[in-house]
């Protein structure tokens, strides 16, 4: 139970985050020149992306919507079930990546569905993101990184022997 609820406090707080930060960005970002922070490490900069990362296929917004709603389902389906703290976390930035770009897919511009993801962040010369981007790599690592500890999802179904 605490496994759950730390899934999905970390997809709310991830959530939220995104969303946030992308009604910000919309703000006080958007239609603006590119303003940079940290000594020019940074750079905030709009860039409505229809596609995946790196704007990978761009005319593929329909399917990216449709994936984010397969990956939010498995994440809910499988939740109860998470007995690792790592698996929650990670599973848990996941759904609020997904979500979050789900989130603009379905209610910014051109439309339903097809609505273009808002990037705004920029570090040094790498492509432009948001944090929702972030969130999905980061739970992809911590997922990765339980994996490779041999940390099991969820509990194992018991094995009987046989006489």
């Amino acid at each position: 139970m605490r496994r759950t609820y730390l899934l999905w406090v970390t997809a709310a707080a991830g959530l939220a985050v995104d969303q946030g930060t992308k009604a910000i960005a919309a703000v006080a970002v958007e239609g603006r020149e590119p303003t940079h922070a940290l000594g020019g490490a940074v750079t905030f900069t709009a860039f409505r992306n229809s596609g995946a990362a790196g704007s990978f296929a761009p005319h593929a917004t329909l399917v990216f919507t449709l994936l984010a709603f397969a990956v939010l389902a498995f994440i809910a389906r499988v939740s109860p079930s998470v007995r690792s703290a790592g698996w929650a976390v990670g599973l848990g930035l996941i759904f609020a990546g997904a979500g979050g770009n789900l989130t603009d897919r379905l209610f910014r511009t051109p439309g339903f569905g097809r609505g273009a993801v808002l990037d705004f962040i920029q570090v040094g010369h790498s492509g432009i993101f948001n944090l929702a981007d972030q969130c999905v790599t980061a739970g992809a690592l911590v997922i990765l990184f339980q994996t490779f500890r041999g940390i099991p999802m969820r509990t194992q179904a018991p094995t009987y022997s046989h006489p």
